[in-house]
């Protein structure tokens, strides 16, 4: 048996997860017309259809999708093998895919990536900016960056940074001053929310006191972008949560106060997660160690709020 042109099965493999062949192309740094034709050459070289190409994109026929288990194998057999090499290089440098939900992108890494690519000029940073959860293994995601109460994924490796409280933030014109409400004042004052799937919009507050509190609102703006309510809050179209290191400079500009400086909403933690690996490749381990030390100090620059001590 003649040894197959495993290049081949390596395209096979990045072409269904970039999800066209346009896509893989681009991620391999290949002509779309050789991509193309290599997978033309690996049907034929095994002797059956893997692929149906349509206006719509591509799927896998059955046979397709069982081969892709196969190549998907010999593509992480061949990392690995890489990562014997470069283990052993001083240099960090290559490739590394981060990905990072919108607000934290904005807020932290806009200052922090620079520096980060200052001090390691080799390495070539891919930065996916959603707020949709990213599957690390399937997206070739190196390092991802959550904030959750907590990280439940036995396949990761969840590594806290910060904490990230979320607080309730209004203009000052909205509250006229008021600085003693309760959460019970807030049915007659608009509200603004990030959007949820459930559908449920509803706060729960917890009092210096110890003293605890559920309260269902229902927003007037709904939006996955913590920007666009930061901006809407000042303007004084409503009360809005927010974390700390999204509205802490426009509180000490004096353009949004503390709703409720009496009560704490759940708080969030800033999580770095990655696929639970041995060997982490050189311009990998150097990302994690840089947002390691870095994020937690961008997070307590972020906290200079007075928020309650419970």
């Amino acid at each position: 048996m003649a040894i197959p042109d495993l290049t081949n099965f390596l395209i096979f493999a990045r072409v269904v997860a970039a999800g066209s062949i346009s896509a893989g192309a681009r991620e391999l740094d290949m002509p779309k017309s050789t991509v193309s034709r290599r997978l033309t050459d690996l049907e034929q070289q095994q002797g059956v259809r893997l692929l149906h190409r349509g206006t719509r994109g591509l799927r896998l026929t059955d046979i397709g999708r069982a081969f892709l288990a196969h190549c998907e194998t010999l593509v992480e057999a061949a990392e690995a093998a890489q990562q014997v090499t470069q283990l052993v290089q001083e240099t960090p440098r290559g490739d590394i895919h981060l990905s990072s939900p919108f607000a934290l992108s904005q807020s932290m890494l806009r200052e922090l990536l620079p520096e980060f690519m200052r001090r390691y000029p080799e390495v070539r940073v891919h930065l996916l900016v959603t707020n949709r959860p990213v599957n690390l293994i399937e997206e070739g995601i190196d390092v991802a960056l959550r904030v959750r109460s907590s990280i439940d994924d036995s396949s990761l490796i969840a590594r806290p940074l910060a904490d990230a409280p979320s607080t309730l933030f209004a203009a000052p014109s909205l509250l006229a001053g008021r600085s003693d409400l309760h959460p019970l004042d807030l049915i007659h004052l608009p509200q603004l929310s990030l959007h949820y799937t459930s559908g449920r919009y509803r706060y729960e507050f917890t009092h210096r006191s110890g003293e605890q509190l559920s309260l269902s609102y229902r927003p007037r703006l709904i939006t996955d972008d913590m920007f666009v309510l930061l901006e809407s809050a000042i303007a004084g179209h409503g009360v809005v949560a927010l974390p700390n290191y999204i509205a802490a400079d426009a509180v000490k500009q004096g353009h949004l106060q503390l709703a409720l400086p009496d009560w704490r909403l759940p708080m969030g933690i800033m999580h770095m997660v990655y696929p639970y690996r041995r060997g982490l490749l050189p311009a990998v381990r150097v990302l994690i160690d840089f947002l390691a030390e870095q994020m937690p100090l961008a997070a307590k620059r972020s906290l200079l709020i007075d928020t309650p001590s419970i």
